[in-house]
């Protein structure tokens, strides 16, 4: 059994991972009718008995006793977390899994990073090799949390580089959402541009996702049920709820909405380590095929059907329309332009009744209509998992290492300098020991060198093509 363990980190990793948790919980009651605890089980899940006080060994057959996912939660505010204990996800967690602290981190990445990650060192790396004892073959490590505060941005990071440290021969995904431009968080271009660089440095594979993105597929989504073009209402049991439970509009509170296109994402990521298929992907060949260039590691996601995500009744997409969308602006996940960019290489993770021809097919279609790299024309990766999202009959997920993810990076850039020429809130993180002027300089640098490295691609768009030589054989 492969096993990924995921690690939630701040208000909005801890959020997004609520939402995984309980999806992947409705997944899996869907397909598993008798309760057997059994292989797609194990993959995410722990089962328990309870009579030892969870510390017992993993039964591995059988009736599911108590299931516990493999995950830690991390929060130096310990409100979301606290909300999740409370919830109805509270019996899948144990305070084995949690570390809290109370006064959060200020959004300053700092505190998160060089106060609570000397501070929890000790207690993150015993619990982290307490869950990786409970796993037979550790095949990645997932970080979700947030870009723009301080204990997503910081403290997540320094995760990532503990983990680095600890595991070096484990894959290290990063899932962060990024601040939109309006973001309420003034510091947040710093904490961003000072995260990026530790992601630069110690993540194999990180998929960037906007606010602004998730936040306008979500209007869209309002838009549609309001004038009625879905031919219905939010169901009864939607997906759009609050903790509660309650059915809500997406106007009122629009992040579980937005949380749960980014559950969902991961839901469509995960699925191959989950449950059968006839052309299965693990997630270590994302990276191993997808980042040729070790830095140039951004996977740019899109999603398809994106209405399953409020799920509303819409007739399913038809098969070749969903993969034309996932080439399609709106569909991404961050505010970018794949088709009019260059591509390194391109994932394609189908979920349902979709043949490998299906596949073959529609990359035949799309193909002429997109730019790949000179040397990498036939950088395709497709993963076929039989069992679709709940409600649906199938589903597309498209991961993409393209230079559009450029103007997301030039942006942030010009955000961090207009700060930082004028020295604003610099103290804030300078009075925190062992930060110093020049974490600020090497992580703008830092950012600058990525941009650079897509600049040079991108100056190749348009080359002609040209075969490598063969190799010639005297005769």
């Amino acid at each position: 059994v492969s096993l990924s363990l995921p690690f939630a980190v701040g208000q909005c990793g801890n959020q997004v991972g609520c939402r995984f948790w309980d999806l992947a919980l409705r997944e899996h009651a869907a397909v598993n009718k008798k309760g057997i605890y059994d292989e797609a089980l194990s993959s995410f899940f722990r089962n328990v008995d309870t009579r030892s006080g969870g510390d017992g060994p993993d039964i591995y057959k059988g009736k599911i006793c108590s299931l516990k996912a493999r995950a830690l939660l991390i929060d130096m505010e310990e409100g979301v977390v606290n909300e999740i204990l409370q919830g109805p996800l509270r019996d899948v967690f144990d305070s084995k899994q949690l570390i809290t602290d109370v006064s959060g981190s200020g959004n300053n990445w700092a505190v998160g990073h060089k106060l609570y990650g000397y501070q929890y060192r000790e207690k993150i790396v015993e619990k982290l090799r307490k869950a990786a004892e409970h796993c037979d073959c550790l095949q990645c490590f997932f970080i979700i949390h947030s870009m723009g505060g301080g204990t997503g941005s910081g403290l997540g990071t320094f995760v990532l580089n503990l983990l680095e440290d600890e595991f070096p021969e484990v894959y290290r995904f990063v899932t962060s959402v990024y601040p939109s431009g309006e973001d309420d968080v003034i510091t947040s271009p710093y904490n961003t541009v000072l995260a990026m660089k530790e992601l630069n440095e110690h993540a194999d594979c990180v998929l960037p996702i906007e606010n602004e993105s998730l936040f306008d597929i979500v209007n869209k989504i309002h838009q549609m049920i309001n004038s009625g073009k879905l031919g219905s209402t939010v169901k009864q049991n939607s997906l759009v709820t609050s903790s509660a439970g309650s059915a809500k509009t997406v106007q009122e509170k629009p992040f579980d909405a937005m949380n749960n296109i980014v559950a969902n994402l991961l839901l469509n990521l995960t699925s191959s380590a989950r449950f059968e298929g006839s052309l299965n992907m693990d997630l270590n060949e994302i990276s191993m095929n997808l980042v040729p260039f070790p830095r140039l590691h951004y996977l740019v996601s899109s999603l398809t059907p994106l209405y399953t995500l409020a799920d509303v009744n819409v007739p399913s997409r038809r098969l070749d329309q969903m993969f034309s969308d996932a080439f399609s602006r709106e569909h991404q996940l961050i505010q970018a332009d794949p088709k009019h960019s260059l591509y390194l290489a391109c994932a394609l993770l189908v979920r349902g009744n979709v043949q490998v021809s299906d596949l073959r097919r529609n990359i035949e279609r799309l193909k002429p209509s997109l730019y790949f790299v000179s040397w990498n024309q036939e950088g395709w990766k497709t993963g076929l998992c039989s069992v679709p999202p709940v409600g649906h009959s199938h589903s597309l997920l498209s991961l993409a290492n393209n230079t559009c993810v450029k103007p997301t990076f030039i942006e942030l850039k010009d955000r961090f300098m207009k700060l930082y020429k004028k020295k604003a809130h610099l103290h804030h993180y300078l009075h925190i020991d062992g930060m110093e002027q020049s974490c600020f300089s090497e992580a703008i640098s830092s950012l600058s060198d990525l941009i650079a490295e897509y600049n040079e691609l991108d100056a190749t768009k348009g080359a002609p093509r040209t075969d490598p030589s063969r190799l010639k054989i005297a005769v």
